[in-house]
This record gives C-alpha cells, sequence and structure tokens, in this order.
C-alpha cells in the first residue's frame, strides 16, 4: 500500500503552521517547510503547539528546512509573508510536479506574483483571515476563527479547487469554495490597508476603529481602496459584517462608518488584540508586508488613474518606522489623521 502525496505547505508560520497542525492531526499527511531550523525541529519532535481561545494541542508534524527538501509535489500551499513571496517561488518551483498547482495562503494579491512564475493554469487563489501569531520555535497562537475562502483565478469550479475546498473544511467547517476569489483578496485589503494604519500606534486594532477621532484615516483607506478595486472592474465580497462594497466611489458615508464600527467590534473580541503587521514592527523588529501588501494598491491605482495620497502616506510612514525614523506612536498616526482631514475640508 502506497503513502498519498503529503501536501506541502512552504511557510510554517501563524497561516501554514495553524492549518498544518489542523491537517495532520486529522491524519492528512502534510510536509511543513521553514526556513527557521529551531521551528522546524520543534514541528517535527515534540509537536507544533497551538494555543488560544479556540483550541489548545500539540501535534507533530514532518517538516525540514528548504535546503532539506527532495522531490516534487503536486499541491503546494504557499504560507509565507509576502515579501518573501519572490523568493519561495524561486525555491519552491523545482519541487512543483508538472501538473501541480500552488494555492496561495497569504495575505495580499500574491496570487498575481504566483501565476507570473509558474503559470496561471497552475495558481489556485485563497482568502485567510483567521487570527493567528507565531510565537516562537513550535509555538502558534490561533487567536480567532475567521473567514477561509478558495478559488480558482478565472472562476472555474475545478476538481481541485473543490478538493482543496473540502481540506480547507478540516481546518475550518465554514470555509467557503467561490467563483469570485478575487473579489474575496481585494474586498479583504481595504481592511488590510486599514489594520497597517493600527499598526502605526500601539494601540490594539479595537481601540484604534473604535476612535472618531481616528476615523477619518479609515474612511479614506477604504474609499481609495475601493475606488482602484471599481477600477479594476472586481466586485470585492466581505466577510462577517464587513461589506467592503460600502466604500466604493459614490457611496454614502453612513454605511462606511458602520462597517468601521463593526470591525472595532470584531477586533475587540480576539486574544489576538494586534495586527501581525505591529508585531513584525514592535515585537519581531523586522519589515513588513506593507510593499507588497499596500504599496501594490497605490501601483495599480496609477495603471488605472486613480489617485491614492492616503495609501501611499501610509506606506511611508511604515517604512519609516522600518528604518527607525519615526516611533510607534498616536503621533505618526496624527500624520495621516491630519492629511485625512485636510482633503475633507478642502473637498
Amino acid at each position: 500500500m502506497t503513502t498519498p502525496e503529503p501536501i506541502l505547505i512552504w511557510g510554517a508560520g501563524a497561516i501554514g503552521g495553524t492549518i498544518g497542525a489542523y491537517w495532520a492531526r486529522a491524519g492528512i499527511p502534510v510536509l511543513l517547510v521553514d526556513i527557521v531550523p529551531e521551528h522546524v525541529e520543534a514541528c517535527r519532535t515534540t509537536g507544533l503547539a497551538i494555543s488560544g481561545p479556540i483550541e489548545e494541542f500539540r501535534q507533530v508534524v514532518p517538516s525540514v528546512t528548504p535546503a532539506e527538501l527532495t522531490g516534487t509535489y503536486s499541491r503546494i500551499v504557499l504560507a509565507v509573508k509576502a515579501g518573501a513571496t519572490a523568493e519561495a517561488l524561486v525555491a519552491l518551483k523545482p519541487h512543483l510536479a508538472a501538473e501541480g498547482f500552488v494555492l496561495s495562503a497569504q495575505n495580499g494579491l500574491n496570487e498575481l506574483a504566483i501565476a507570473a512564475h509558474v503559470g496561471k493554469a497552475r495558481t489556485i487563489g485563497c482568502f485567510v483571515n483567521f487570527g493567528a501569531d507565531w510565537h516562537g520555535p513550535g509555538d502558534i497562537l490561533y487567536g480567532n476563527r475567521g473567514a477561509v475562502v478558495v478559488g480558482e483565478l478565472d472562476g472555474a469550479l475545478t476538481q481541485r479547487a473543490r478538493e482543496m475546498h473540502q481540506l480547507m473544511r478540516v481546518f475550518d467547517a465554514d470555509s467557503i469554495l467561490t467563483d469570485n476569489i478575487w473579489g474575496y483578496l481585494w474586498g479583504k485589503l481595504a481592511y488590510g490597508a486599514m489594520l497597517f494604519g493600527t499598526a502605526l500606534t500601539d494601540d490594539a486594532m479595537s481601540t484604534n476603529f473604535a476612535d472618531p477621532a481616528r476615523r477619518p484615516v479609515w474612511l479614506a483607506l477604504g474609499r481609495e481602496v475601493g475606488a482602484v478595486t471599481a477600477a479594476r472592474g472586481v466586485i470585492p465580497l466581505g466577510f462577517g459584517e464587513f461589506d467592503p462594497k460600502v466604500f466604493a466611489p459614490g457611496q454614502p458615508e453612513g454605511p462606511q462608518i458602520a462597517a468601521i464600527a463593526w470591525l472595532a467590534d470584531y477586533t475587540s473580541k480576539t486574544a489576538k488584540t494586534h495586527s501581525g503587521i505591529w508585531r513584525d514592527l514592535a515585537v519581531r523588529k523586522r519589515k513588513t508586508e506593507v510593499d507588497p501588501q499596500i504599496g501594490i494598491i497605490a501601483k495599480l491605482g496609477r495603471e488605472a488613474g486613480v489617485a491614492t495620497p492616503t495609501v501611499e502616506t501610509l506606506v511611508a510612514l511604515i517604512h519609516d518606522i522600518e528604518d527607525g525614523k519615526r516611533p510607534l506612536s498616536l503621533a505618526t498616526l496624527k500624520v495621516l489623521i491630519d492629511q485625512c482631514r485636510s482633503v475633507s475640508t478642502t473637498a
């Protein structure tokens, strides 16, 4: 009897590690790949510990570093930070079977980069919105459940997409199969841009969203992402009660304020009080995903003739914090607040 080919999960951090631990616990063959040797060793020996309010367990998961990996695989889940996508693609491509595919379990629009590297036909999109943090070797906090959506880039409901959807349902029974994965990915970018804004301060996500003085920033970011989304002809889809369509051009302010109020409530109910972006800046002291995740909005906006001044300033402020030129503080966020107020009063 032959052993089923394992699903290769490239990146065993917050997203990949959590999904991998659940799959392995369910008896689904999994092989984790990660660049942190200590994490790899912990996962394959003492096990990967999942903690938090959802569930707590420890699961031994076969794991290797990229240098230790051999063979080819028909199913590869890419779960690295967006900024590491290009490097990961170069390393994983030799291990992708001829008829295989890469599924992007990441934040942002990484499907564009994956499709350019391995081909659109070998790429599957995935929207993930659960809260998790990598706390150290073999240690992941699973802070809250969230939407998980799988879909082909062209909207086709293929057998392979159905199979990956069923696998995702092992992790989260409410996982969705969609014919509009781009709608989910662009819909999350409105929320994602706002999360980068909350990372400019040391305050919790919910504190940022609940403060009326900071609301002009969230409104401006939502509207700019909404304008670029519309220019690209994408119909955005949301999660929970967050509907990104309220930020489309010409929409009234009332529902937009209500969407931000829902985010304040939603982020107040998770053990993950701060975003992974804030954790990169404040705890891990490393570069964020700001360029491939948020900077791309400005780039695509320029191509479509849509101005994104708030997004561009946000990207610059994140870079300033990364470079040690500005602190994580309300004063840094106030640069955006003042800019947004100035625009609203002159509009």
